[in-house]
């Protein structure tokens, strides 16, 4: 008999099991505080959009009720990270936008968390951090599209 049971799970569980906390760990763990965790994600999100986000987009994307999200929303704006435009392809909606000082916090944020990485690899070598790095971010990128297939087949 293979590794592979029936169900498909294989002989390396035990690691694969400790993933999402190892996830959430990972968060838990950035040198910042809950506000500025809120305000990074929120930046990003609205960065990383393939165009343009209203806040029922960045609540769906976020996991969150739309009532969290526009909380979020109105604090970085009224931090000056975000501001609401009229859409280009319809002018009845309001989409978010980064301003000029969103962008530099969210700078800021990625330079704080490539530190934190450095302190936190400092015992590996240079090419186990690249590795970490490029399949970390490879997973950002799966999972966001595997996000978007699941909420599309949804009515």
């Amino acid at each position: 008999m293979s590794s592979a049971s029936s169900s498909g799970r294989t002989a390396d569980d035990p690691v694969l099991d400790q993933i999402g906390p190892a996830l959430s760990r990972l968060r838990r763990r950035t040198p910042a505080s809950a506000k500025d965790l809120s305000r990074n994600l929120v930046l990003n999100v609205i960065a990383d959009a393939p165009g343009e986000t209203t806040v029922g987009g960045l609540a769906a994307e976020m996991g969150v009720a739309q009532p969290v999200a526009s909380r979020t929303v109105a604090a970085c704006i009224e931090d000056g990270l975000l501001r609401r435009a009229a859409s280009q392809s319809d002018g009845r909606r309001t989409v978010l936008e980064l301003t000029e000082h969103g962008e530099a916090e969210r700078r800021r944020f990625a330079a704080e968390q490539r530190e934190a990485f450095h302190e936190i690899t400092a015992a590996w070598t240079p090419q186990e951090r690249l590795q970490f790095a490029h399949l970390l971010v490879r997973y950002g990128t799966d999972a966001a599209t595997w996000s978007r297939r699941r909420a599309g087949g949804r009515d």
